[in-house]
């Protein structure tokens, strides 16, 4: 089988256009979509096979540690609504990638358009607050049947409330109230990663690249 690495632009995208897109390992950041088999580790700079990663909420149970993450946060308020850039997400943006050692990323709109809530498509955001000051959040794409988790950041001298995993904790949460079918993860690699997070949820299914086609995760 042949490598693959594909891309294109778009400044619309519909909620099912967003889910067919979705179904067959498209990721997106802003306007530029892509989806490729192999990849770069940055912390070894080895390739790796790329995994792409949903979980199927219909099946999906919380663990015992997921909620006592859940319940740990419960001092603070979270808010889901239309996603926004303001100068205090750029300010926590900034904060949070001093965390990253390797693959820094430039800005926020590395990973999101100017009106991310318009375009390309629907994205939404998971606003977490300790009283007045925002601590967290994470952005996620709303499709007709389907989240899509783009990207999260947080204020890291909260470190030990594991805001990231949370407020996709919280994405689950809401995309379960909502009554969808799948959380896309993003991508993962078969090697150990940073990403290894993303293969610690129940109900996971990998996106097979020579089938084109999901099956059930195993580690």
């Amino acid at each position: 089988m042949e490598s693959i690495n594909e891309y294109f632009f778009a400044e619309a995208v519909t909620p099912l256009q967003l889910d067919y897109l979705l179904a067959h390992a498209w990721r997106h950041f802003g306007t530029y979509f892509f989806r490729y088999d192999n990849g770069l580790i940055p912390e070894t700079e080895e390739f790796s096979q790329i995994i792409p990663l949903r979980i199927n909420l219909e099946r999906f149970e919380f663990s015992k540690s997921q909620r006592k993450i859940l319940k740990k946060n419960e001092v603070f308020r979270t808010v889901f609504q239309e996603a926004t850039i303001t100068s205090t997400k750029k300010k926590l943006f900034n904060l949070h990638k001093q965390r990253f050692v390797h693959n820094t990323p430039e800005n926020i709109y590395s990973f999101l358009s100017k009106n991310p809530a318009k375009y390309p498509t629907n994205t939404y955001e998971v606003a977490v607050y300790n009283k007045r000051k925002l601590i967290a959040v994470s952005f996620v794409d709303v499709a007709e049947f389907s989240f899509s988790s783009v990207y999260a950041m947080f204020d890291t001298t909260y470190y030990s409330y594991s805001l990231g995993i949370y407020t996709l904790l919280k994405e689950i949460e809401f995309a379960k109230t909502l009554g969808k079918k799948y959380l896309y993860l993003g991508y993962a690699f078969k090697a150990s990663s940073f990403y290894d997070y993303k293969k610690n949820f129940s109900a996971l299914e990998q996106f097979d690249w020579l089938k084109q086609q999901w099956s059930v995760f195993e580690k």
